[in-house]
């Protein structure tokens, strides 16, 4: 027994001798400032903060302030630097909070509560959550699956105020985990509901370095691995862009072989169409020299065979009877000679 409370005592000594509360503010606005060595991160109210119950959300907000600070299921939660903390009291210390193991109902407060709202937030809608999965990556996104989707009607109600807390501001606020827990227990009987917010309503001893680094460890863990899985998904959309691209220069040689075949056809159809007509008008010029040898008188004493004798016999006829004119010609001349 003794032992114990030789080792609390440290405790207190260390905590007490690491931590100078600054001077506090005449209102209760809180002021941020640079941390401290432990688990501070640098919030102090001077009084007890002014919350606001979030509509249609178990989850109170500080509207006056210009950080984001809520409370829910009995402890208060503070979202900084992109990394979000829990603690019992509303000044800390604070635990660290992985992003795995948030409560749902802080995951879901809406955008437009968050009063320092990080870069990524901008273009968000403001009466949602924000889109943690875009930012955590797929298999935060996995493991945390229907985190978004809950019936309203449903909801447990918002865990009452620890208003005692009120009376410990400025000097009077306890700064060890064990004097905090000490008054919680005599003045707010609530336990939380949630299993995720249980695991922060402890107090919490100082951890000795080597669970420190290991905790560190873990996290910068699956910090890599987040990297790797956005560069994963950046690498299959490069990919994915280059696929398309591909195929979008196939599509554009497909295209331009049909347009050439389509003209080579266009040509071939134009010459066909040509040569019909020039045989159409050659079998007219032939028709029209047919129709004008016909139409001249036949010689005496010739018997015409056919109306309509093909070309061929039609030009013999007419060799025949020049060659008969030469002939007789011949004839009378070689006459009048004699």
């Amino acid at each position: 027994m003794r032992t114990r409370y030789l080792i609390i005592a440290m405790s207190v000594t260390l905590i007490q001798g690491c931590y100078t509360a600054p001077p506090y503010q005449p209102s209760s606005y809180a002021a941020v400032g640079l941390g401290y060595s432990g688990l501070n991160i640098g919030i102090n109210y001077s009084t007890y903060p002014d919350l606001v119950q979030i509509p249609g959300y178990p989850v109170y907000y500080d509207p006056r302030v210009s950080f984001n600070f809520f409370f829910y299921d009995g402890l208060y939660w503070v979202f900084q630097d992109d990394i979000w903390y829990a603690s019992g009291w509303y000044n800390g210390p604070w635990d660290r909070v992985d992003y795995y193991d948030l409560p749902v109902f802080i995951l879901r407060v809406p955008v437009r509560y968050y009063r320092q709202p990080p870069p990524y937030f901008r273009g968000w809608i403001a009466d949602l959550p924000p889109r943690w999965g875009d930012h955590w990556g797929r298999n935060w996104e996995q493991r945390r699956r229907g985190w978004d989707r809950w019936d309203r009607s449903s909801a447990l109600p918002p865990a009452p105020l620890p208003t005692y807390q009120r009376n410990y501001s400025g000097d009077r606020y306890p700064r060890a985990v064990e004097q905090q827990h000490e008054i919680r227990s005599e003045n707010y009987r609530y336990r939380p509901r949630d299993p995720d917010a249980q695991k922060y309503f402890q107090p919490r001893v100082q951890q000795n370095p080597q669970r420190e680094q290991e905790q560190q460890r873990q996290q910068d863990q699956r910090e890599l691995q987040r990297q790797q899985e956005q560069q994963r998904q950046q690498d299959l959309q490069r990919q994915k862009d280059q696929q398309r691209q591909q195929d979008l220069q196939r599509q554009k040689e497909q295209q331009r072989q049909q347009d050439l075949q389509r003209q080579k056809d266009q040509q071939s159809q134009q010459d066909l169409q040509r040569q019909k007509d020039q045989q159409r008008q050659q079998q007219q010029r032939q028709q029209q020299d047919l129709k004008r040898q016909q139409s001249q008188p036949e010689p005496k004493g010739k018997v015409k065979e056919q109306k309509a004798a093909p070309k061929d016999q039609v030009q013999k006829d007419k060799d025949a009877r020049q060659e008969e004119e030469w002939k007789k010609k011949e004839d009378e001349e070689r006459n009048r000679n004699r």
